[in-house]
């Protein structure tokens, strides 16, 4: 058997003509459409970048132990198995994730690697000119006041040099990875027993290509060119919106282009009778809807956990059809093992996809998805359930893991100082574990604040409205547990959402938790005054991002002083303005305007 994979990093299938998008250029998406089989339930897993990834090697769920990482000892991989059992197995891609602290072991799975460097602000090329810095507001657009000590993240910096070094198309890190993987083909087509995966991360921010497909969307001025969207809500103009959603559609118009080369090719040497073929990505992303710009910060509304996904297996020869049932990227491990007479390791617990693809079988009643220390959140396909913290302190939780690594950095040692080896779990070989106290930035995304959400998603897809319905909460409770068990999820998981481990959830369990929730958010933080929802939020939420247990006694003589009665969000404004030096403001009030959100 012979498999290519293509995979993109934040491709919104709301942006794709295969879910109904009438306006984005994508044609070779169209006819990627009529050669597989279009899944409408695909679901995003552990999110965001490398847990999905390891998701796709190990075909199991990440997030409930682990948040952002690289492959562990104990892992099984499907391309080193079957590179193990003589199927050879190439990754062509420019995901710069990969070669970072919290990726490095997952290219070296596979047989043979390329790598293409320049994407978003990898530290590629060296600049040190201290004037080259961004002149404009990546969300505004308005250009940025120069101070004497004015201070820049350096990742704009980076993407600028890195932008200076792909001023031709054929030089952009998509347009080189694609180049690879067309050589592998070319090379390799003849042969049997391979697997190849081309890995983009376009279309991630920043939403940087060339002038020729920009130009295939309405030019929407609004003073300078903004395509990398920050973090956090939107606040921007409807120009502002569609001017960044027009950038977002131009770079999927340019994976589009280099899909077709893929599917070119298959037609040309007639590879769709022996050659499978399977196209996906990690996740959506926001641009604009519900307020919100990007990912990982709110809850995973359907924008980002609900995924375009589409295959072809040769075998079935099923083309041009759509499929509803539930699939995730777990299940690509167990598929392209089965592809070449492998069977999927034990501990996987993804199910391989051709019956899914011949009949639409289902293979999963209902699937979790989340982000280590968030909302765990399941869908049976009807309704969708996001469940909460059940208190705003969240937790504890955990890391296990025996390669302690963040993104781009190792754990400090003042992470690992209370750090304990552990038994492990059924997934881990018999080994023992470090055990991490986790945290992150948790607080400041705030799943508590966003609460519990239940929605009807066969009455409501775009979920614009949570059901109270506690027949229906308590199924998908159950759900939840069956899948947490089956994942051998840690206790602590359990106790940091409020549902029992050891038995079914009761529904006198469900109402009484329902009122302890609904006494804990009546209390005031500070008892006396008139506290205005989002206000209540900003300054709960500021007391333990910013680790100030005195807050309260410090609002409280700000408060005496100047007479107030009622704390609204211009009120926490000014108080942190008194508090605060005027030059750090700025990204505080940005904060603050997150942390004021409940949805």
């Amino acid at each position: 058997m012979r498999t290519i994979i293509v995979m993109f990093d934040s491709l919104n299938r709301r942006f794709l003509p295969n879910y109904g998008c009438d306006w984005v250029k994508a044609p070779n998406f169209e006819r990627l459409g009529k050669r597989t089989v279009t899944f409408d339930n695909a679901f995003i897993g552990s999110m965001p970048c490398m847990p999905a990834r390891r998701e796709m090697h190990t075909g199991r769920y990440n997030f409930l132990h682990r948040s952002w990482g690289p492959m562990e000892p104990f892992d099984d991989s499907a391309p080193e198995i079957l590179k193990q059992n003589g199927i050879y197995t190439h990754l062509a891609s420019d995901h710069q994730h990969y070669w970072e602290d919290g990726g490095a072991t997952y290219h070296t799975r596979y047989s043979s690697w390329e790598a293409f460097r320049g994407q978003e602000g990898d530290p590629w090329k060296a600049d040190l000119n201290p004037g080259i810095r961004p002149t404009h507001n990546i969300t505004t657009g308005n250009p940025i006041a120069r101070t004497g000590n004015y201070l820049i993240n350096r990742m704009p910096v980076q993407d600028m040099i890195n932008r200076s070094y792909c001023d031709e198309e054929k030089k952009m890190p998509q347009a080189q990875t694609f180049a690879a993987g067309m050589e592998f083909l070319n090379r390799n087509w003849t042969y049997d027993n391979w697997m190849l995966q081309i890995e983009t991360f376009d279309p991630h921010e920043p939403f940087f290509t060339q002038k020729e497909y920009q130009a295939l969307y309405e030019d929407i001025p609004v003073g300078h060119d903004i395509d990398w969207p920050p973090y956090g809500p939107c606040t921007s103009s409807e120009e502002i919106v569609k001017h960044v959603r027009n950038k977002y559609a131009a770079l999927i118009s340019m994976c589009d282009n280099y899909l077709g080369k893929v599917l070119d090719f298959m037609d040309v040497h007639d590879m769709w009778k022996d050659t499978a073929l399977i196209v996906t990505t990690d996740h959506g992303y926001l641009l604009g809807e519900r307020e919100w710009w990007a990912k990982s910060i709110m809850p995973y509304y359907n924008e980002i956990a609900h995924i375009p996904m589409f295959a072809w297996d040769p075998r079935v020869g099923k083309k041009n059809e759509h499929r509803k049932s539930l699939v995730q990227n777990i299940d690509v491990a167990a598929t392209v093992l089965e592809l070449n007479g492998l069977q999927p390791t034990k501990d996987m617990q993804g199910k391989p996809l051709k019956d899914v693809i011949d009949h639409d079988e289902v293979i999963h009643d209902c699937v979790l998805f989340g982000s280590h220390g968030n909302h765990i959140n399941v869908t049976d396909g009807h309704h969708i359930y996001m469940k909460a913290p059940l208190t705003r302190e969240n937790g504890p939780y955990y890391e296990y893991t025996l390669m302690p690594t963040h993104m781009r950095n190792m754990f400090t040692p003042k992470e690992m100082q209370n750090m304990e080896l552990v038994d492990g779990f059924s997934f881990t070989k018999g080994l023992k574990v470090l055990k991490i106290q986790g945290g992150g930035g948790s607080q400041m995304s705030g799943a508590y604040r966003y609460g519990t959400k239940l929605y009807d998603v066969d009455a409501d897809p775009t979920e614009t409205q949570t059901i109270e319905d506690l027949d229906v909460e308590l199924d998908m409770i159950h759900k939840m547990q069956r899948l947490m068990h089956e994942t051998d999820a840690p206790s602590e998981q359990y106790t940091r959402i409020g549902v029992p481990e050891d038995h079914d959830m009761t529904m006198e369990e469900l109402v009484a938790q329902k009122e302890f929730i609904a006494k804990n958010d009546a209390v005031a933080p500070v008892e006396g005054y008139d506290w205005q929802p989002e206000a209540k939020e900003q300054f709960l939420a500021l007391t333990m991002f910013a680790n100030r247990p005195d807050l309260p006694e410090v609002f409280k003589a700000y408060a005496e002083k100047n007479g107030l009665t009622e704390v609204t969000t211009k009120t926490l404004e000014n108080f942190v303005g008194e508090i605060m030096p005027p030059e750090a403001m700025g990204p505080v009030l940005n904060v603050m305007n997150m942390l004021g959100r409940k949805n």
